[in-house]
C-alpha cells in the first residue's frame, strides 16, 4: 500500500495544487491574488503531465542496440513551450490589472462592480 501511495505522489501533489489554485481563484476578489491561484492551478498542469509523460526505466531517446525502453521526449518539450505562454499571459494578466488599477483606483473585484453599476445607473442602464 505504502509503495501504491508513493509511486502516485506526483499525482496527488498535481491534484493538491490543482485544488488550491482552483480555490484561489473563485473565492478570492483581489486580481493580483487570482493570478497567482491561475498560476499555481498551471504549475499543478506542468507537474500532471510530466508525471504522465515519464516512463519507469526510460531513458533519453537515444538509438543504441544496449537501450530498450525510451522516454518520449515530448511532454517535456510541450511544457517548455508552455512555461513560456504562461509567463506572456501572466505578464499580460499583471499590466492589465494595472490598467484597471488606474481606472477604478481598486483592484478588489467587488468594488470594481459596484463602481460599474453605479455608472450603469446614472446613465439609465438597467
Amino acid at each position: 500500500m505504502a509503495d501504491t501511495f508513493s509511486g502516485l505522489i506526483n499525482y496527488w501533489v498535481a491534484i493538491a495544487l490543482m485544488m488550491i489554485g482552483f480555490y484561489i481563484v473563485i473565492a478570492q476578489g483581489n486580481l493580483v491574488k487570482k493570478i497567482v491561484g491561475l498560476n499555481i492551478f498551471q504549475v499543478a498542469v506542468f507537474v500532471f503531465y510530466i508525471s504522465m509523460g515519464k516512463v519507469k526505466g526510460g531513458t533519453a531517446p537515444i538509438l543504441d542496440d544496449s537501450i530498450e525502453v525510451y522516454s518520449n521526449p515530448l511532454p517535456h518539450v510541450l511544457i517548455l513551450t508552455a512555461i513560456v505562454v504562461g509567463v506572456a499571459t501572466t505578464a499580460l494578466a499583471l499590466a492589465l490589472i494595472v490598467r484597471i488599477n488606474r481606472a477604478y483606483g481598486t483592484i478588489e473585484e467587488s468594488e470594481i462592480n459596484e463602481q460599474d453599476n453605479v455608472l450603469d445607473a446614472s446613465e439609465g442602464k438597467p
